[in-house]
């Protein structure tokens, strides 16, 4: 129904979105009040009038009515602790102006993809697999593993994908980007 982009020197985030919460501004990317965080996200999230709610008791200001614009101002309050405070299923990127850190999210149940890959000192992440290969220094190798995994089981296991060096990013779990060094961790078991 609509898309959006922000680049900068060090990051760029973009998002396609279908609108089903806030069709008029629930548009992406969205930004905190002083748009140092900027954040896209591929889901929805169930308990954002409560969560809303008390953000706005806080004293933050909200520039939509869409579900998702609660996970910019949790980001900023609480750090990677937000989500556990999350009903929801979710991908989701925020990256930090400041810190110049990249934070990257995926719900509990893993019902919303993820999908990255580290190239070239570049990381590249997508819902969609197919979104990474379109980039022009994405690999496109079959990775044995996964394939068999494909093959023999319902899917691939993540962080197994079809592709070599293209990885899923498992459920519970969040990626950090912080001057070139990529982190993956455990947020929820």
């Amino acid at each position: 129904d609509s898309h959006g982009y922000f680049v900068d020197a060090n990051a760029a985030l973009a998002t396609r979105r279908l609108s089903i919460i806030d069709l008029a501004t629930g548009d992406q990317p969205v930004f905190n009040e002083d748009r140092s965080l900027v954040l896209t996200c591929n889901g929805e999230i169930f308990n954002y009038r409560e969560l809303r709610s008390s953000l706005e008791k806080k004293g933050h200001t909200f520039r939509s009515q869409t579900d998702i614009e609660v996970l910019v101002h949790l980001y900023e309050d609480d750090g990677v602790e937000f989500l556990n405070q999350l009903n929801a299923q979710f991908g989701l990127a925020i990256y930090d102006r400041v810190k110049r850190t990249l934070f990257l999210a995926r719900d509990q149940f893993g019902i919303c993809p993820l999908f990255y890959t580290v190239v070239d000192g570049f990381l590249i992440y997508a819902s969609e697999i197919k979104a990474i290969l379109a980039h022009p220094l994405a690999p496109r190798e079959v990775n044995l593993t996964g394939l068999d995994q494909v093959l023999s089981l319902p899917g691939a296991i993540s962080p197994q994908t079809v592709f070599r060096n293209i990885h899923s990013l498992p459920s519970g779990h969040y990626l950090t980007v912080k001057d070139g060094h990529v982190a993956v961790r455990e947020y929820w078991d």
